[in-house]
């Protein structure tokens, strides 16, 4: 009997366990701002065997959610990272800066939660970032540190990264967030949406900044998190935003690493760029800093 218990037991065990790249809609019933859509979402499938039956692209998007990528349990870290595609508000390129930087992550021993949030700047979108990127970005840390138990990750090393214009949503997660409401109804979000660590690569600016004398609408706290930050010097409309913030972050003595390199261009994530550059060696100094700041540990 005992033999039997212990078989049913890993059986539901194996059973829950989230399939790679299952799909959690971070508001089951609707995201606030999103009451009663009903409208479908849209994509390009991939054309990757890898990603087979996956979208590369979304260029309309209406129900938030994160797609889970979880490490094998014997190599697991304990540490995961939110990640936000970029795509200029207008589509995701989920594939490029979502499923390969997540099946990255999870070779390195990090858990992965891909971020689908809603496009404040596709063609007759109603959404805003301050109002409803930045709410998606928030209840994506608070989901996935209340079931950090659940998917064996440490809820005080969770982070969120974030690729150009989702560099702008981490932008704006790193510099606004709360504790948790201990009494709020949800019980989500009794759940800090602080992020741990943040990594922004070749980002865009934060809503407000985005020119060098504007005034910020998140300012930096004096609590934000630590911050790793790359970008390629011929990228001339996003070395701007990174250097700009690094300097915000450094005024408030905010932990910050910033690579800025002679060149690669714009939107390489992990791919080659067309000319061999030195930027494609980020990931390297990334694991660096992952283990330098104690992020990585078994």
């Amino acid at each position: 009997m005992p033999q039997v218990i212990l078989g049913w037991l890993l059986f539901a065990a194996l059973a829950a366990a989230p399939q790679r790249g299952e799909e959690i809609r971070l508001w089951p019933n609707g995201a606030p701002g999103s009451e009663g859509v009903t409208a479908a979402e849209v994509s390009k499938p991939s054309t990757n065997p890898k990603y087979n039956g996956w979208s590369s692209n979304f260029t309309v998007t209406h129900y938030p959610s994160i797609y889970v990528f979880l490490p094998p349990a014997d190599k697991a870290t304990g540490a995961a990272m939110i990640v936000a595609p970029g795509g200029g508000h207008t589509q995701l390129v989920i594939e490029k800066e979502g499923w390969e930087i997540a099946d990255w992550l999870n070779a390195n021993d990090i858990a992965a939660f891909v971020l689908k949030y809603r496009l404040a700047k596709a063609p007759g979108s109603t959404y805003t970032l301050p109002e409803h990127v930045y709410a998606d970005a928030a209840r994506a840390m608070r989901l996935v540190r209340s079931r950090a138990a659940e998917w064996k990750i440490d809820p005080a090393r969770i982070g969120f990264g974030g690729f150009s214009a989702g560099g702008e949503v981490a932008g704006m997660i790193e510099t606004k967030f709360d504790r948790g409401k201990p009494d709020a109804d949800d019980p989500i979000d009794r759940y800090s949406s602080r992020p741990d660590f943040n990594v922004l690569i070749y980002p865009w600016y934060r809503p407000g900044a985005n020119k060098p004398d504007d005034t910020p609408l998140f300012p930096v706290p004096t609590d934000a998190p630590p911050v790793f930050m790359v970008c390629a010097d011929d990228d001339r409309s996003h070395v701007e935003p990174t250097v700009k913030f690094y300097f915000e972050l450094e005024a408030k003595k905010i932990p910050a690493e910033m690579h800025i390199y002679a060149y690669g261009g714009h939107g390489f994530a992990l791919r080659p760029t067309q000319k061999p550059a030195p930027v494609t060696g980020w990931p390297e100094r990334l694991k660096e800093w992952f283990a330098e700041r104690s992020i990585s540990k078994p």
